[in-house]
């Protein structure tokens, strides 16, 4: 006895892929961007510096002094003269009183009154630098700064985005096909 054999007879199937790629373009704009900054308020101040000569002291030496000095001096070397004439006077006295002890109080007296003493002309000093006094108080500067904060405006910008989406295009090309036959055996 003879089995019959089946016969298949297959095709694939064929498909086609198409892909389009998706795509995005990103821009970003520039953000809207104003800065000022103000100046800073600057305020200067100096206190002058003071310098003080004072050569008095070295005119003085000199002797070329100032009126009121020549004055006072004058009114001191005055009372001072007057109080050696009150003292010679009293002491001349004294003398005459004791005229008895001996001697010539009289012929004495007229010899040491009539004496000259010399007078001095043309007398200069040079003065000591010691003798000026310098006084200088240093200028002094005061700076007051006020700063001032800058001042920012930022307005921001969103981004600029273009999304196109990808696709992919199936197409079937070939069909599957099976083909199922059944053969018979030959006769011999």
């Amino acid at each position: 006895m003879e089995i019959p054999m089946l016969a298949m007879q297959s095709i694939p199937a064929k498909i086609s892929l198409t892909t389009i790629p998706a795509s995005v373009k990103m821009e970003q704009p520039e953000a809207d961007l104003k800065i000022e900054q103000p100046e800073a308020e600057l305020d200067m101040s100096v206190t002058p510096s003071k310098l003080t000569i004072d050569q008095t002291k070295a005119w003085e030496d000199l002797d070329r002094k100032h009126i009121f000095k020549r004055i006072e001096e004058a009114a001191q070397k005055g009372r001072q003269d007057v109080l050696d004439g009150i003292a010679r006077a009293a002491d001349e006295g004294d003398e005459l009183m004791r005229i008895e002890n001996g001697g010539n109080p009289i012929a004495s007296q007229a010899k040491r009154n009539a004496a000259h003493h010399p007078i001095e002309l043309g007398k200069n000093f040079t003065p000591s630098l010691s003798r000026v006094k310098v006084d200088y108080t240093p200028s002094e500067l005061h700076i007051n700064v006020t700063p001032h904060k800058p001042v920012i405006q930022a307005a921001p910008r969103k981004p600029i985005i273009d999304y196109t989406p990808g696709n992919v295009k199936v197409d079937m090309l070939q069909y599957p096909d099976l083909k199922i036959d059944v053969v018979y055996p030959k006769k011999a």
